[in-house]
């Protein structure tokens, strides 16, 4: 799959922004202020573009057992698709502050029920406003349309098969996005255990971008997964973060770099911790240094 299958450019989209089958959206956000996203996008947004909200439109309501960002009913997503103005034919544009990261969700939500003309905007809108391109203010509401869902549920990654897999875990080549530092359990900002699950990968998702947060190129990206998985790097492989939100990231990277399309533990790390007989390495309860 071709990297311009997958995301474009800032100077492509002004190209086509305004073929009425385009579809733009704003999904900024922040963990830490639910609502600057939404702020952020009614001072300025790329015009044309709708928001989409992680909490609300991207996920579903966090229920027990769950993780921070539960994967929404297939129903209730194409109702939300709909409401922002995509239908089965509509070709989308999603974007957010930069690296990806969050708008990779929506681009993944969008595959996972069976929509693939979807690309992330390189740079996102600091890449935007940095070529001085043109913005808008206020909400632009759209015009509805039906979306009609078709979820490919082999894209997902469930906990019990984790679980099932046990000493085994290896064999799903899990990646996780985080950090390196919350990956080794020496530092936890957001969940309440450190930690990762025994048998999974590191790879951050920042590593597949640039300095500029612009994505790096093909061949750079698949010497990074090469360097990542080894010998597995043409066999199925999953991707996890924290709540399955950077994992979508990690999708999208491995499929630049030619790797087959692997599945999402959207539950993550948040959903893991939430049976207390998990395993957990390194195991809880021990002194993670200035993470502890």
């Amino acid at each position: 799959m071709q990297q311009t299958d997958l995301v474009i450019s800032c100077d492509e989209l002004t190209g086509i922004m305004a073929d009425p089958d385009v579809r733009i959206i704003d999904c900024r956000f922040e963990l830490l202020d639910a609502e600057a996203g939404r702020r952020l996008y009614r001072e300025q947004h790329i015009p044309g573009a709708v928001f989409a909200d992680l909490d609300r439109d991207l996920a579903a309501p966090v229920g027990a057992g769950t993780g921070r960002h539960p994967l929404p009913d297939a129903g209730t997503l194409a109702e939300t698709f709909g409401r922002l103005g995509i239908a089965n034919s509509s070709r989308v544009v999603v974007y957010d502050q930069g690296n990806g990261a969050l708008a990779a969700r929506c681009w993944w939500l969008l595959r996972w029920l069976g929509h693939d003309a979807a690309r992330l905007l390189d740079g996102g809108f600091a890449r935007w406003q940095a070529l001085n391109l043109p913005t808008a203010t206020g909400e632009f509401a759209g015009i509805p349309a039906h979306f009609a869902p078709a979820p490919r549920d082999d894209l997902v990654l469930l906990t019990r098969e984790i679980v099932a897999a046990g000493a085994d875990c290896g064999s799903l080549q899990l990646v996780d996005a985080r950090d390196s530092e919350r990956f080794a359990g020496r530092h936890e900002p957001i969940d309440p255990v450190a930690g990762h699950i025994p048998g999974a990968i590191n790879l951050p998702f920042t590593a597949s971008l640039n300095a500029d947060e612009t994505w790096r190129k093909p061949a750079e990206l698949r010497t990074l997964w090469e360097k990542t998985l080894g010998e597995g790097v043409n066999r199925p492989w999953s991707a996890m973060c924290g709540s399955g939100v950077t994992a979508c990231h990690l999708v999208l990277s491995g499929l630049i770099a030619g790797l087959p399309e692997p599945r999402v533990y959207v539950g993550s790390w948040s959903e893991w911790i939430s049976g207390p007989d998990r395993p957990i390495t390194p195991r809880p309860g021990l002194n993670h240094a200035e993470g502890a």
